[in-house]
């Protein structure tokens, strides 16, 4: 089968990663795949952007679409007749962008997946197929070729040899509980409540430290929050880590608070979490209950409790491979509607 996902966007982050794994394990199933995303906004200070990583992979659908939210009309006009004329038995969008393109294209074989609740609308565009990431969202779908698309976790995300010796090569401190924040600094993750959260943790466990990976257009508001709590010896900021740089750093931490989710409700990173035995205190948004040892209300005190408390028993991790069998199970369904 030959495959094409759509992918409204420049970088890679949110979806993309779902975009990614998905897309390599139907490649291993051996069909045919490849994945257009924005090719517009192309800005060279950006950490993560996509297409260096879809080509290193040989995913990258190189054609005439820029396939950005950002482009003018006559831009859009090219993109449907490109999609329009392109050779594919599916066409996977992931963005509201990439839907509407199809449907003007006429698509056939075309399969949604919604990543976030808001996407789903009485003006949500028609489909032969759907994901959604949660099953409270399939009630909300009336075609029946539909499933569930878990989070997608790759092989390499497992537990540390030694937490040790890798918080030694992170320079993070040795002792004492390590917590996470693993997300890009914007305000639907909570940074806020989780320094407050932190700060009252503090008062029972001084030796605790509190990590937090990402970058964004917030870092100098969080900055400012640490020095204005004074929690600067308390607090690593370790940046954007990119790929596989980022597993050490999720791999050293005892546990990770998830406050918030962006524009990914399966709760990825939730399930690298789990997946590198990292226990996992999350607010009750998308998939996240799925994975968290502990459910919380977003209140500094209900957070603070909750920290360093019991793990519940492994989650199931269905591999890649699986999920990607599932969903071409789904493309043959939507084939035949």
């Amino acid at each position: 089968m030959k495959i094409t996902h759509l992918l409204a966007s420049p970088f890679d982050s949110g979806p993309a990663e779902t975009v990614v794994q998905l897309a390599l394990a139907q490649r291993e199933l051996g069909h045919d795949v490849l994945v257009a995303c924005d090719q517009k906004r192309t800005d060279a200070q950006a950490e993560s952007l996509l297409v260096p990583r879809l080509e290193k992979l040989q995913l990258h659908l190189k054609w005439g679409a820029q396939l950005s939210v950002k482009a003018g009309p006559f831009q859009l006009a090219r993109d449907a007749a490109e999609l329009k004329n392109l050779k594919s038995d599916i066409t996977h969008c992931h963005f509201t962008h990439d839907h509407v393109l199809a449907r003007l294209a006429r698509r056939e074989g075309l399969v949604r997946s919604i990543h976030k609740p808001r996407s789903l609308t009485w003006s949500t565009p028609k489909a032969d197929g759907w994901t959604v990431p949660m099953s409270a969202l399939l009630e909300r779908i009336a075609s029946p070729v539909k499933m569930v698309l878990p989070a997608l976790v790759d092989a390499a995300f497992v537990p540390a040899a030694n937490r040790t010796t890798l918080r030694s090569t992170l320079s993070l401190p040795l002792a004492g509980p390590l917590i996470g924040m693993v997300s890009t600094f914007q305000e639907s993750r909570r940074h806020e409540l989780g320094l407050a959260a932190f700060q009252r943790l503090l008062q029972s466990r001084p030796d605790a430290h509190l990590v937090l990976v990402g970058d964004g257009a917030r870092e100098p508001e969080i900055r400012a929050d640490v020095a204005n709590r004074g929690l600067q010896k308390s607090v690593t900021f370790a940046g954007y880590q990119p790929e596989a740089a980022f597993i050490p750093w999720l791999q050293s931490c005892d546990e990770v608070w998830i406050l918030g989710l962006g524009n990914d409700f399966a709760a990825r990173a939730a399930a690298q979490a789990r997946a590198c035995d990292v226990r996992v205190v999350a607010v009750d948004e998308g998939a996240l209950a799925e994975y968290a040892d502990a459910i919380v209300a977003p209140t500094p005190e209900a957070i603070a409790d909750a920290a360093l408390g019991k793990r519940r028993a492994t989650s199931q991790r269905k591999a890649a491979i699986q999920i990607a069998a599932d969903v071409v199970a789904l493309y043959t369904k939507a084939l035949s509607q």
